[in-house]
């Protein structure tokens, strides 16, 4: 079934995937439904690389920004932990703050962005630390914990979440390890 099919009879969907490419197509079919948009995004990088290639899962928020598919000045970026540039309007909350920092803070960060808008939620494995998740393509060490990952997004119950996915799930990977 189509997700704008899912979308438009009032359905909420989880979707997991492998590349995290896979929320592009999800946000526009979001935003054909929802229009303004706000995103969580739990993740090592940014994903707002710039790149030659149009299938890159590295650039898909650059993209969706291009698009006006999310509204940046309502989105947050949480356990992000390489390199990214400063100038895109997407609040961060890099892995070391978060670690540092305890939930009630995290929490007030994340609804005085996202405000009252409706919020998709993506979860890319590799902003665990990769102790805890060592199967995924792109493992960057110093990243949050299981514990408080979990802790933060039941905390998120009382938010407008309409749509979620979880991302870049590679238990292949674990081998190589």
């Amino acid at each position: 079934m189509h997700s704008e099919k899912l979308l438009y009879n009032g359905k909420r969907m989880l979707t997991f995937g492998g590349d995290h490419y896979i929320t592009l197509p999800l946000l526009r079919a979001y935003k054909k439904y929802f229009g303004k948009i706000a995103l969580i995004h739990f993740d090592a990088h940014t994903d707002t690389y710039s790149s030659e290639t149009i299938f890159d899962h590295g650039t898909i928020f650059s993209t969706a920004l291009k698009e006006k598919l999310i509204d940046p000045i309502c989105s947050i970026q949480i356990g992000i932990r390489t390199a990214f540039n400063r100038s895109i309007a997407f609040k961060v909350l890099d892995a070391q703050y978060v670690n540092d920092c305890n939930i009630d803070d995290i929490l007030i960060h994340i609804k005085n962005t996202v405000k009252n808008l409706p919020v998709y939620l993506t979860f890319d494995i590799d902003c665990l630390d990769p102790v805890y998740a060592p199967g995924t393509g792109t493992p960057v060490i110093g990243g949050l914990t299981s514990d408080k990952t979990l802790r933060i997004i039941r905390r998120l119950r009382h938010i407008n979440i309409v749509g979620m996915d979880i991302v870049e799930v590679a238990p292949f990977m674990i081998m190589l390890i």
